[in-house]
């Protein structure tokens, strides 16, 4: 769509308001909405101001005065609102020189979207995120100086068997590590699921499936369609929204967090990914699984920088509650055709078009346009430097004898050692004026404050563990 597209849109769907959305570092969206009658094709030309003072890890409030710059590519209509109202993603803009804010994750992916095409290896990057989520009926925390406890509550959940409910307790609900795939009543969330796929695909999101996930208690997924760099993780935050929003409607709560409760499956973001150059897929070829031997430098790329990349593509303290080893997490730093334990997987196609790795370990806490950027950066460096990951791992890397699983590294255990690695091994991202240090330093800075809460904080399991030392 052009600017004079969205004009046009405006006057046929008589909107009221055009609510401009950019994404914070962390990776949550940010709005302001403006009304009709102050919006016109100024705004693609001159952009909205605001405050970047006030966004956590931006800018001081000595140089706070930040640009909108909406991109018309990615109106929609926003389907929650009372009043209709025109969304548009935005780039964080310096008013200044009128380039992209070095912290504005979206600027950020642009830069490597360029640098890929500058480097002349290859002039597209595609990805395919699968962002799993878990629909709750309700959920309680509370964490001051008397203690805290959470609590999910599901009507789903396998441990709802003996709970009262208002119309009866129906008994069909997921078993542990018993949800994937059950037809409904079992699936208690078929048509939630399927209201968000019909507002996905209103928004100008491409819908490929939707189901019930392993996890009991309502985990579930929304597979949408690949496409490039900045609109897949355009794409991801329309997800996200939709979902937060769509349960929210029907009186539910839906949540993205990686490990929300104990003794089942988490929520992971598997990302498919390949490298394309005049409408050729560079990772097509004659070797491993139908791999080009770009395609494994590539990989080669992903598992050198893979501790740095934790702090990006797993950055919550809670995403370390997911790669434990010995719960089938993807934490060993392998790859394999077909081989669901290894952390890198070469999925089975019927055409060289579609060959692409999967990157298993990231999960949906992720900034996804940080995410896929660090990713493409860390297989551009493989490929540059010819890294090759070895052989591949085709046996089942969760059940190996200890002198074999030993030789198999992992991706990190903590949030705290994944920061470490970033702030030690960054220079793969810094090539192109992609990140920048300031950029990489307020992040690290961002998420230690997060570690630091986190560690002072008492957790209720060293009750259980050492009250009576």
């Amino acid at each position: 769509m052009t600017p004079q597209d969205v004009i046009k849109m405006v006057e046929e769907k008589e909107v009221r308001f055009v609510d401009f959305r950019f994404t914070d570092t962390r990776g949550k969206e940010q709005h302001v909405g403006v009304p009709i009658s102050h919006f016109g094709m100024d705004k693609f030309e001159d952009g909205h101001a605001f405050d970047g003072s006030s966004i956590a890890g931006w800018k001081g409030i000595q140089a706070s005065d930040m640009q909108l710059m909406p991109d018309a590519n990615t109106a929609y209509i926003d389907p929650f609102m009372d009043e209709t109202t025109l969304v548009l993603t935005c780039d964080v803009v310096e008013p200044a020189d009128g380039k992209g804010y070095d912290r504005d994750p979206r600027s950020i992916a642009k830069r490597a979207e360029a640098y890929l095409k500058s480097s002349g290896i290859g002039d597209t990057a595609y990805f395919g995120p699968e962002p799993e989520f878990f629909i709750f009926d309700a959920v309680e925390w509370k964490i001051d100086m008397s203690g805290s406890y959470c609590k999910v509550i599901s009507e789903e959940a396998a441990w709802a068997s003996a709970d009262k409910f208002e119309s009866g307790n129906t008994g069909h609900r997921p078993t542990v590590k018993g949800g994937y795939f059950p037809v409904p009543p079992v699936d208690s969330l078929n048509d939630i699921r399927a209201q968000m796929c019909i507002a996905l695909e209103a928004c100008g999101v491409p819908v490929e499936v939707h189901h019930h996930e392993v996890a009991t208690a309502g985990q579930c997924e929304i597979g949408t369609k690949f496409s490039s760099l900045v609109q897949r993780a355009d794409w991801t935050q329309v997800l996200k929204y939709i979902v937060h929003n769509v349960a929210h409607s029907y009186g539910k709560t839906a949540t993205f967090m990686p490990k929300p409760i104990v003794g089942d499956n988490g929520s992971g973001m598997h990302v498919h990914q390949s490298i394309w150059k005049g409408g050729k897929n560079l990772f097509a070829g004659n070797g491993y699984a139908g791999l080009s031997e770009t395609a494994l430098y590539y990989i080669g790329g992903i598992i050198k920088h893979a501790r740095a990349l934790n702090a990006i593509t797993n950055p919550l303290t809670n995403s370390y509650k997911r790669l434990v080893p010995g719960f089938e997490a993807p934490v060993k730093l392998a790859y394999s055709a077909r081989n669901r334990s290894a952390s890198i997987r070469v999925p089975y196609v019927h055409n060289d078009k579609a060959r692409r790795i999967e990157v298993r370990f990231p999960d949906p806490g992720a900034n996804p346009y940080l995410a896929f950027t660090a990713m493409m950066m860390a297989g551009l460096d493989g490929i540059q430097n010819k890294i090759h990951p070895g052989d591949p791992a085709d046996k089942n890397l969760y059940d190996l004898p200890p002198e074999e699983d030993a030789k198999i590294p992992t991706v990190c255990s903590s949030l705290e050692q994944a920061l470490e690695y970033l702030d030690k091994g960054r220079e793969f991202l810094l090539r192109g004026g992609v990140f920048s240090n300031e950029m990489i330093d307020a992040y690290i800075e961002l998420r230690m404050e997060e570690v630091t809460r986190f560690r002072m904080t008492t957790h209720p399991l060293e009750y259980e563990m050492y009250y009576s030392i």
